[in-house]
């Protein structure tokens, strides 16, 4: 949980740890506090960053450090008062709901998580129901025509200086991209969204004009794939949401089934650069995005950092020298600018690049040499 946890009441040490370690989508926390104005008690209350249609939403939690029996409040952001998430149709079997606050045990670790768990369950309906409620034609046949896709989260998103506009994260994509890399390290199944956001009300637009698009996807996906490289297909004028999905999900497939092939293209790259450079000294196993070989001009001894891109061999990788020899004054090894002006095709074969690079290194190690000796530290 971090720093400045030691005056956490250990039974809610338990609850948080739990709802940290088995919240599925993970949740974070933003900060803790005590009930004591000057924060030197016992901390039992917290916000938590909880994620939701590709953003987060902030609730405090307040326990009662006194009273470990006492179910914690939830407050909810300024924005949902009128999210009363116990007075909803039920999203769980019945009396599932109330029973999370009569049956609540502070011994059991797994109480917050199922609490939180309901509460997002719940304003994911309570949500659907404000966009539903919104008097826009379009916007009401948007939603009709996605509205049975499993995962999709909707936001009524309002504001003081614009008009209201509405949130759509759809899921994109069913195939678990996890299983098709071999030594996955990723512990959250990775996936690939479409955010579509929809003005409100704007009776002046065109009924067929394109919402704003974009695609999201997690940070860790991008060691295999990187969305942003995309360039989402092209709107037609009387286009649907529904109609430009399943374009969108044909072009990402081949995408990423290429992203995946290319992992061995990187590989055998990598396995080419050990025939003149020697065995890594490290390399990325899983996704060959990064190898290091130990290199020497005469008594000169320095590292070659190879950086290599997703989409390679189309973009070459970016090699980086490092010396085992000389450091600066705060006493880090002295690297080079990252180098990518060296003989390059996309079109050779992995053995006549590396060819090509160990040549282009034997040069390249002298310069780097000189620049290591000039005014730095040497041991």
């Amino acid at each position: 949980m971090g720093a400045g946890t030691e005056n956490v009441p250990p039974f809610i040490g338990a609850q948080l740890n739990h709802l940290l370690s088995h919240s599925r989508p993970p949740l974070k926390i933003d900060q803790m506090w005590s009930s004591d104005k000057y924060n030197s008690g016992l901390i039992d209350r917290f916000t938590l960053l909880i994620p939701y249609c590709l953003d987060f939403i902030k609730w405090d939690v307040i326990f009662d450090a006194e009273s470990p029996t006492t179910v914690p409040d939830v407050i909810f952001g300024p924005e949902d008062e009128h999210f009363h998430p116990f007075h909803m149709s039920p999203s769980v079997e019945p009396n599932t709901n109330s029973s999370l606050l009569s049956d609540w045990n502070y011994k059991d670790p797994a109480c917050l998580l199922n609490l939180i768990q309901f509460l997002r369950d719940q304003y994911v309906l309570y949500q659907g129901k404000r966009v539903g409620e919104v008097d826009d034609d379009r916007l009401k046949f948007e939603v009709s025509t996605i509205v049975s896709r499993e995962g999709l989260e909707m936001h009524m998103c309002s504001f003081a200086d614009k008009s209201e506009e509405v949130k759509f994260a759809v899921p994109l994509l069913d195939m678990n991209i996890n299983k098709m890399v071999s030594g996955c390290p990723w512990k959250q199944l990775q996936k690939i969204y479409l955010q579509v956001v929809y003005p409100v009300g704007r009776k002046y637009m065109s009924a067929s004009s394109a919402p704003r698009l974009k695609l999201v996807s997690s940070f860790e996906l991008k060691a295999l794939y990187s969305v942003d490289d995309v360039k989402l297909p092209s709107w037609l004028d009387g286009m649907c949401l529904a109609e430009y999905l399943p374009n969108l999900e044909e072009y990402l497939e081949k995408q990423v089934l290429e992203a995946v092939s290319l992992i061995d293209v990187r590989r055998r790259f990598i396995e080419a650069l050990a025939v003149p450079l020697g065995r890594p000294v490290e390399a990325d196993p899983v996704f060959c995005r990064k190898a290091t070989f130990l290199s020497a001009s005469g008594v000169f001894t320095f590292l070659v950092h190879f950086l290599i891109p997703s989409q390679f061999p189309k973009q070459q990788p970016a090699i980086m020298l490092q010396s085992s020899q000389h450091f600066n004054s705060q006493m880090a090894p002295i690297k080079s600018r990252p180098i990518s002006d060296y003989p390059w095709s996309p079109r050779w074969e992995p053995s006549l690049m590396a060819e090509r690079i160990f040549e282009f290194l034997t040069d390249e190690a002298l310069t780097f040499k000189r620049q290591c000796s000039e005014g730095q530290v040497q041991l």
